[in-house]
């Protein structure tokens, strides 16, 4: 008898949540720039520009904030771990009963849970407090270059799309296909995150195309008046 084992959506949640962010803000934030200028300005070479250096900035942008924000994370994990590596050796006992509290406050008696508690001090006992005290594990763990990479390259694969439309769509028509493919891969990519991450994909694609449609017409006509005025 094969046993499968079961799929969880959780072991997605770091390089996910990187790569959904950062595609969605660079094929939303690079369409909206496109958008912008092309309302206010409607010259190809300009438009073209606008899209490629929203991409460059974008991506480079999007990796160092996401490093810096996890490594910060990082950072105060490994202050925990060190904190509690030094009470373990200080403090032995009293760390053994703050263990076994866990467990019987998660429904264990007092005598399982003291069991419990003495079987992982032995077999690893920073693991077991770092896993069930201070909630760090494999799966939460922050990884900086790991997100770093992952919103770099989304961003910049996300920016793809306007940056190709710009080269390649009528000038006159700029802002209309612009809009049209962008709703459609924020669509597609919505409903690829929700599918990765188990959640509703209806809800996912409507919530998506509501705030992507809000924000590249909030920029036209920011473009549009700006244009008008400069004229």
């Amino acid at each position: 008898m094969h046993h499968q084992l079961e799929k969880h959506y959780v072991n997605r949640v770091g390089w996910l949540r990187a790569a959904v962010l950062g595609a969605n803000d660079g094929l939303l934030s690079t369409t909206s720039i496109v958008i912008g200028v092309a309302a206010a300005e409607p010259d190809r070479h300009i438009i073209i520009l606008a899209a490629l250096a929203g991409m460059i900035a974008g991506a480079m942008s999007m990796a160092a904030g996401e490093y810096v924000s996890v490594s910060s994370q990082e950072d105060t994990e490994k202050a925990d771990l060190i904190r509690e590596k030094r009470e373990l050796n200080e403090m032995p006992e009293i760390e053994l009963r703050e263990l076994a509290k866990i467990y019987e406050k998660r429904g264990c008696s007092r005598e399982t849970a003291m069991q419990v508690a003495i079987e992982l001090t032995e077999h690893n006992a920073l693991e077991a407090h770092a896993r069930d005290e201070l909630g760090i594990n494999e799966i939460t763990q922050a990884k900086p270059l790991q997100a770093a990479i992952a919103s770099f390259g989304s961003f910049a694969v996300g920016a793809l799309l306007p940056f190709t439309v710009s080269l390649l769509a009528p000038i006159k028509q700029m802002v209309y296909f612009q809009y049209g493919f962008s709703i459609i891969f924020l669509m597609l990519l919505g409903a690829i995150s929700a599918k990765a991450g188990g959640s509703s994909i209806k809800i996912a694609v409507l919530r998506i195309c509501f705030w992507g449609t809000v924000a590249m017409g909030v920029t036209a006509l920011v473009g549009r008046i700006f244009g008008v005025n400069i004229s």
